[in-house]
């Protein structure tokens, strides 16, 4: 019998940047020790902030990130006409756009079946976002 697990996850505000949150994820949702197949959808309810899956153990893939990302979009890019909400807030949005808002992650013998060197980041974009709000469901059998 597939079983439902559900939960949000308000995540305290983070710096513009690539932080790792695998751990947050999963204390947030223990039922997935139940599941022995199945899956956990991760997903962000913002249009500022992201999430990906990447490099877990050297922190300047997550510096890498940031700055590619950044020279990519930049802040002061002149055609921008959605700036009343800050100089940071479209290419937040163009950057989010770029990534997921939400992700799928196997579940095998009541854990997440990433690879050794991966985990869950949320990319956050703006300066000062906030607490940022993440839905996790979890089903399988």
């Amino acid at each position: 019998m597939t079983q439902f697990f559900q939960h949000k996850l308000r995540l305290r505000p983070f710096p513009a940047g690539y932080h790792l949150i695998t751990e947050e994820i999963e204390d947030a949702i223990p039922e997935i020790a139940q599941i022995k197949t199945g899956f956990l959808q991760v997903f962000i309810q913002h249009t500022s902030a992201a999430l990906t899956i990447n490099e877990n153990a050297d922190p300047t893939v997550r510096k890498d990130f940031q700055t590619f990302v950044n020279e990519l979009i930049p802040e002061s890019y002149p055609r921008f006409i959605h700036t009343y909400e800050g100089p940071d807030d479209m290419p937040a949005h163009i950057k989010a756009s770029f990534f997921d808002t939400s992700l799928q992650i196997p579940i095998s013998g009541g854990k997440l079946n990433m690879g050794i060197w991966q985990g869950i980041y949320l990319c956050e974009f703006r300066r000062n976002g906030g607490n940022r709000s993440l839905i996790l469901t979890a089903y399988g059998n």
